[in-house]
């Protein structure tokens, strides 16, 4: 059985799209996983042992891009996939799969997307209630019983992929892989694609590496380009002691660098989730989004978020101009659980 998967453009998203993945080979051993997504999070199935290959989605995000859909739908026709399942809930992300001509095509409803779909899902968000739900769902019979049991994402790191960012960013007094480390590492990931309203204030992740440093803690701060001038800010706070890999690394180098380390603070991020899938321990800040919904699957996670009456509000940029949801959570709070 050859099935064919369209995947998130969010980087947790795609960790979480494991969990359906995992799912797919306990139902059908012996199915090939394919998977479209675009290429900042196609880099993640690299670490999916059960993703057999992967194709660029090349439109832009936010993009009908609807030449580009068509003209990879129909280069796809040649591997006869059996089955389609969209995870995104847009019409655009339906075209791929129906140029295909693959003859099932599993999706919810989402955007009108009758006879796009031939296995179309109703999804009741009630029963549904967390993300990595409703993606396990889609990878079901329809007549399964709701909420379905998901299994937790791991993504898998080898040796030499550690030794290969070990060397290109010259951290061997840092970590050696052949002895054991009496120095532990931390990291911070400030950073949050969504928006500020999902944010730690840099103060408080300051006043966290500082404390850790003091105890002869390594920090290494994580994220993209955006999140340069924040990490900045941080490092600059404790005297450039940190180890700064934002906008250094790719994807892919990043989730390697993780590997390596012994314990994340980060907001509710595609880092994060990446975090969890890695096995770390990891203290995640949640201000204007549900960890209900979007948790880090992960037993060791911690999880602070004050439940405050105007959270979640899932805006991007706090409505009432105070985040008070995040600022409210302190820097001993964060480091007590560090400790625990």
């Amino acid at each position: 059985m050859r099935i064919l998967v369209i995947a998130p453009s969010w980087v947790g998203d795609m960790v979480m799209a494991q969990s359906l993945f995992i799912t797919l080979k306990q139902q059908h051993p012996n199915c090939q996983i394919d998977v479209v997504a675009p290429s900042w999070t196609l880099a993640l199935t690299q670490a999916m042992p059960e993703v057999s290959q992967g194709f660029v989605m090349s439109a832009a995000r936010g993009k009908l891009g609807l030449l580009e859909r068509i003209k990879l739908g129909k280069s796809l026709r040649q591997y006869h996939y059996d089955q389609a399942i969209l995870l995104p809930n847009t019409w655009k992300s339906a075209l791929i799969p129906f140029f295909a001509n693959i003859p099932k095509r599993t999706g919810y409803i989402g955007e009108c997307r009758w006879g796009l779909l031939n296995d179309p899902r109703k999804l009741d968000k009630r029963i549904l209630t967390m993300t990595v739900q409703r993606f396990v769902a889609l990878g079901l019979p329809s007549s399964a019983f709701l909420p379905p049991e998901y299994p937790i994402p791991r993504l898998v790191i080898s040796q030499d992929q550690q030794t290969n960012v070990i060397e290109k960013f010259q951290l061997s007094k840092d970590r050696d892989l052949n002895k054991p480390s009496l120095q532990k590492i931390l990291a911070l990931c400030p950073g949050a694609e969504y928006g500020e309203a999902k944010r730690w204030p840099i103060n408080h992740y300051a006043e966290v590496a500082k404390q850790k440093l003091a105890e002869g803690w390594k920090v290494w701060l994580f994220g993209s380009e955006k999140d340069k001038e924040t990490a900045e800010q941080i490092n600059n706070q404790v005297s450039g002691a940190c180890i700064d890999f934002t906008g250094r690394t790719s994807l892919a180098e990043a989730v390697d660098l993780m590997s390596l380390v012994d314990t994340v603070v980060s907001n509710d991020s595609g880092l994060m989730h990446v975090a969890a899938a890695l096995d770390k321990n990891i203290i995640a800040l949640y201000g204007s989004s549900d960890p209900g919904f979007t948790p880090p699957l992960n037993d060791k996670a911690k999880v602070i978020s004050l439940k405050l009456a105007c959270s979640p509000c899932f805006k991007r940029v706090c409505p009432l101009g105070h985040a008070d949801c995040l600022t409210g959570i302190t820097p001993d709070a964060v480091l007590r659980l560090i400790q625990e």
